[in-house]
């Protein structure tokens, strides 16, 4: 166990495991990655004089293959994560079963650094440790800050992030779906959708709206006008 422990509220963990551990987190940055990597292809391919056919092509292909790798890599991430946790939490538990007596004075110093009274402190840490099931969920949460029995699915982050990056790696495609061949009216609409997405990221996370808008706006044109150069340029010397 760690020398220093790290304790957190319980409703700090409960908005981490809302808001990081679940499928908030993937759906956000998949559909952020999703209309930002699709309208950067769009723009790279339509730069260098590609074809309505060649640009829906590219869009469809970019959709799939990152839906696809986005949905793999947070897979792996949150299997990785849950089984590092699972491997901390087992040397908890083996922990307890060997040394409970210090593992129960150590949740009374914890107790009483929240500001328990000493003697209250050691009659919970008692009570707590009389339950072993209790006293490593309490353990885990004091010291890992996670609840073992709530960890995220690494099924439901990964099903979220294919879903996500495809909604948004569709928005810049709409315009050719709908037959209007035209680069500036997806270029436009992905503008719509980075100003709106990132905004209401925004006031998920308590910020002023106008800020994640810009910011999402600037990295998305930042993206596309990179890639749109690189089209252009190379287009001019293949031309």
């Amino acid at each position: 166990m760690a020398a220093e422990s790290r304790p957190r509220s319980e409703a700090h963990g409960h908005q981490h495991r809302d808001v990081s551990g679940g499928w908030l987190r993937p759906a956000v940055f998949g559909a952020m990655d999703g209309l930002v990597t699709n309208v950067s292809l769009i723009a790279g391919v339509g730069g260098g004089g590609g074809t309505a056919h060649t640009i829906v092509l590219t869009g469809l292909a970019g959709l799939a293959a990152g839906a696809f790798s986005m949905a793999a890599g947070e897979y792996v991430s949150v299997s990785s994560q849950n089984e590092l946790i699972y491997a901390e939490v087992d040397k908890e538990r083996r922990e307890l079963e060997t040394n409970a007596a210090a593992e129960q004075a150590e949740l009374a110093a914890m107790l009483r650094a929240r500001g328990v009274r000493p003697a209250t402190a050691r009659q919970a840490a008692a009570e707590i440790s009389a339950d072993p099931a209790k006293a490593l969920a309490v353990h885990a949460l004091e010291e890992l800050g996670v609840d073992p029995g709530e960890l995220p699915s690494p099924l439901v982050a990964a099903a979220a992030s294919l879903a996500s990056f495809a909604a948004g790696a569709l928005v810049p495609l709409l315009p050719y779906l709908a037959g209007l061949h035209v680069l500036a009216a997806a270029l436009a609409l992905a503008a719509a959708a980075a100003v709106a997405g990132g905004g209401m990221v925004a006031r998920l996370t308590g910020r002023p709206f106008w800020r994640g808008a810009l910011r999402q706006l600037v990295l998305g044109a930042i993206a596309a006008g990179f890639t749109y150069l690189i089209g252009l340029g190379v287009g001019h010397v293949a031309g």
